[in-house]
C-alpha cells in the first residue's frame, strides 16, 4: 500500500506484504500501525477497497479509466461518470509515483539474493529516496531516456495486483460519494 499526495511526494507505504493479501487487510494492519487520515479528509482508493468516509473509491460497473473517456468518447453522461472521471484523473497520482520508482529504481522489478527481512525494506528505501530527490528539486526528465534493457525482462518480477476481489461496501462512504458526486455534476457544463 502506498499513498502520495498531488506534489507526488509519498506520505506512507506498506511493505511486506504478499500479493495475495487482500486490500482490506493491508489496511486494516496499516491503520493498526500508525496510519491515519486526517479528520474531515478522504483518501481516493482503487476498486480493491471498501467504499468508506475515509476511503473513497470509484463506482463499479461505471465507466472510469481515463481512456474510456479520451478522443472520440463520450463526455460524462451522468453523476458517477463524472466523479469517476475526476476520480481517476486525481488517483493518476499515485499510479505516476508508482512508474517513477519502478523507473528510478530498477530493483523494484527483479528477484534479489537478499535476504526476506531485508527485500521488505527494499520499496520503503526507495521512497525515502525518492521523497530526498524530489526535496532536492531533482530532475525526472532524465528517467525517459533510460535504456529500457537494463534488466532483461526474463529477471522481471510479476507484481501481483490483488484489487480484484474486495467485495465490502460502506453506507456512509456511499452516502459521501454520492453527495460530491452530485455536487460534481450540478457545475458541471451540460451540452
Amino acid at each position: 500500500m502506498i499513498a502520495c499526495d498531488f506534489d507526488l511526494n509519498i506520505t506512507y507505504i506498506s511493505c511486506g506484504w504478499e500479493g495475495s493479501a487482500t486490500d482490506a487487510r493491508v489496511l486494516r494492519s496499516a491503520k493498526a500501525t500508525g496510519f491515519t487520515v486526517p479528520a474531515g479528509k478522504f483518501y481516493l482508493v482503487d476498486g480493491g477497497y471498501a467504499n468508506t468516509e475515509s476511503f473513497l473509491a470509484p463506482y463499479r460497473g461505471v465507466r472510469y479509466h481515463l481512456k474510456e473517456f479520451g478522443h472520440g468518447r463520450h463526455r460524462p453522461q451522468n453523476y458517477q461518470e463524472l466523479f469517476n472521471h475526476r476520480h481517476a484523473l486525481m488517483r493518476n497520482h499515485v499510479e505516476r509515483v508508482l512508474g517513477i520508482l519502478k523507473k528510478r529504481f530498477p530493483i523494484l522489478h527483479v528477484a534479489t539474493f537478499h535476504q526476506m527481512s531485508n527485500q521488505v525494506k527494499i520499496p520503503a528505501a526507495t521512497a525515502i529516496l525518492h521523497n530526498i530527490i524530489r526535496m532536492q528539486h531533482g530532475d525526472e526528465e532524465w528517467l525517459d531516456h533510460q535504456d529500457e534493457d537494463l534488466i532483461p525482462p526474463a529477471n522481471y518480477v510479476d507484481l501481483p495486483n490483488g484489487d480484484d476481489n474486495h467485495q465490502g461496501q460502506n453506507h456512509a462512504g456511499n452516502v459521501l460519494r454520492d453527495q460530491i458526486a452530485m455536487q460534481m455534476w450540478n457545475d458541471f457544463p451540460h451540452d
